[in-house]
Parts: structure tokens; sequence; C-alpha cells
């Protein structure tokens, strides 16, 4: 079996990028190219995943990924066009970010797709939440920024990736733990929210730590706190909202998923690749560098979680839906 050559990057509409294959490990069933669905704009934390795990992928499977980005509706617009209108042969997946996937179904009947018409195929990183403010913020603690919330409820402007998102979901929990009232705003991924935040245009983003590690480390952005069970070894200095008597854990994890009903050998091939992906020590090595936890869970295992995080939210969602205006 010879080598396929190298491919220059690929352009679709002026978004969509192509990631080369270096070598060739196996015929994969679903063509020579795979097109990933990727539900916000570039710079946010789907793309920095296909980034890491893309052209690594490529030299396992033999083929060209190529990211098609389709904004809007937190992700629907994407998920909407993978379970209803893509092919299903194995020639097309998407990054899917949970607990965002189901939580638009969740909280608006208007979106028609579910998770049953879609094939889970494997998550990757589970990233925790984090508050992020620009560098030159008079809020240097997180008791700066709670302290301005009860000083004038409403008007502190907190950015999230998207209605529905995790950070959404981790603001208005953090409101009630607090008794606080934020202003929240919504932006087409967390790329975007962190841009304001650094820019000064909104007071503080909720965000992932993966997304935002290099601005923190940089010293473009301070983060305030985490949302984590325990401090991270990436941000040891940062205290986590238990330490502050918040018992809010959250975060958002990013995995990849193809239509229903695809072949199952492209299942299977898609399955071991991703097996493949998790031991590679270099993978290891640059997912620790960009502070990405990797999370790394396939197939059924990646559908049961799937299901029990839809059934937390929708929990979540029943709880608090009457306090929340839509």
């Amino acid at each position: 079996m010879h080598a396929k050559p190298l491919r220059h990057w690929l352009t679709i509409a002026a978004v969509a990028v192509s990631l080369s294959p270096l070598a060739q490990a196996a015929d994969y069933v679903g063509g020579d190219e795979i097109t990933v669905l990727q539900g916000f704009k570039p710079g946010g934390g789907s793309d920095a995943l296909a980034q890491l795990v893309q052209p690594r992928l490529s030299e396992i499977l033999g083929v060209d990924f190529v990211n098609e980005y389709m904004p809007g509706a937190t992700g629907a617009v994407a998920w909407t066009r993978l379970a209803k209108q893509s092919p299903n042969d194995g020639s097309t997946i998407s990054i899917t970010n949970t607990p965002m996937l189901m939580t638009n179904y969740i909280m608006n009947d208007a979106i028609t797709y579910k998770t049953d018409e879609m094939t889970p195929i494997a998550n990757v990183v589970t990233d925790p939440g984090i508050v992020v403010v620009s560098a030159d913020s008079p809020y240097q603690t997180i008791e700066d920024l709670f302290a301005a919330a009860e000083q004038s409820p409403g008007t502190v402007t907190i950015g999230n990736s998207g209605v529905g998102g995790d950070d959404f979901f981790t603001t208005i929990l953090l409101e009630q733990a607090k008794g606080l009232s934020f202003k929240k705003v919504p932006f087409q991924g967390d790329g975007p929210s962190a841009t304001a935040a650094m820019g000064g245009k909104i007071d503080a983003s909720f965000n992932n730590v993966g997304n935002v590690y290099g601005q923190v480390e940089s010293g473009n952005l301070r983060a305030l706190a985490v949302f984590a069970e325990k401090r991270l070894t990436s941000l040891p200095d940062v205290p986590t909202m238990k330490e502050k008597g918040v018992d809010v854990v959250a975060g958002s994890s990013r995995g990849y998923s193809a239509p229903a009903d695809i072949p199952e050998e492209a299942r299977q091939q898609l399955i071991e690749a991703f097996q493949t992906l998790a031991k590679d020590p270099d993978f290891q090595a640059q997912a620790e560098k960009r502070a990405m936890n990797l999370d790394v869970v396939t197939g059924d295992d990646y559908r049961a979680m799937i299901d029990k995080m839809e059934s937390d939210y929708r929990e979540i969602w029943d709880s608090v839906k009457d306090q929340v205006g839509r």
C-alpha cells in the first residue's frame, strides 16, 4: 500500500480548511476526504480541537480533512445539517460540543434534530470552565466581580459562547448560588467571547480553559476562578469556585459524531483511529501543552455519556426555566 502524496491546504467558501495526510494507514471506506462541520466561528474551542486532532487522524486514516465552518444558533445550524442533510456514508462528520448539542433542543422546540439521529464516534476533551477578564480590568479577584454584581444587579456583563452552552448554564447556576444577577451576553462561540473580554467590551467572559490558556499565560487575560473540583496543574494559582464557597463544577466536552446509520465498517475505523490517537505520546504532550484536558471516550461509551448528560441538563433546565428569560 503506497503513501498518498502530501496535499496543500484547501479553502472552501473562504472558511473551509483542508488538513493533508502524511501517510495512509488503511483504506477508509468513507472515501479519501472527510468534511468536518464546525458549528462555531474559527478561533474557538472547536477549531483548537480540530487543529490538535485532525492532522494526526489524517495520518492514521489516510484521508484529507476539510473543515466547514457553519456558525449560528449555538451550533444548531451545523448539527441540523449533520442529522438531517448530510450523507451517511462516512464522508461527513461534525465536532459535537456537549452539553449544548442537547441543550439546544431541550430549551428550544424549534430545533428539530436529536442525538439519536447521530452516530457518536468519540469524545476527545473535557474542558473546565473559567472566568477571565482583561489584563487591565479593575476586577483583580472573583470576589471583586461578585461585589460589583451585588452593588449593581443586572449591569455586570458576562460573555458566553451562546444561549444553551455550558458557560450560559454556568452563569445561571452561579447567579442562583450567590443570589446575583448578571447581564448575559451571548456570542457565536468561545473565541469571540474571549476576544470581547480581552478588548474590554464586556466585564468578563465565562469560557473554557483550553480556549483561553494561551492568552492567560501571555498576560492578555486574567483568570479569576475555574469551575473545577480542584486547582488545575496548568493554572495552579487560580482558585476554584468551590474554594470560594460556590459548589458549581462545569465545563464543555468536545468530540466527533457522524450522521445516523453510517456503515459499520466506517464507524469502527473512525473509533479505532481515535483509540490509536489517544495512545500517541506526542498527541498527549501537545494536548497538555495547550491545557486541553484529554477525556477520550469512544463508541457506545460516548453514546452513554451523551445520554446521561442530556438527562442531567433536562433536570437543570426544568429547575431554572421559569426564572430565565428566553
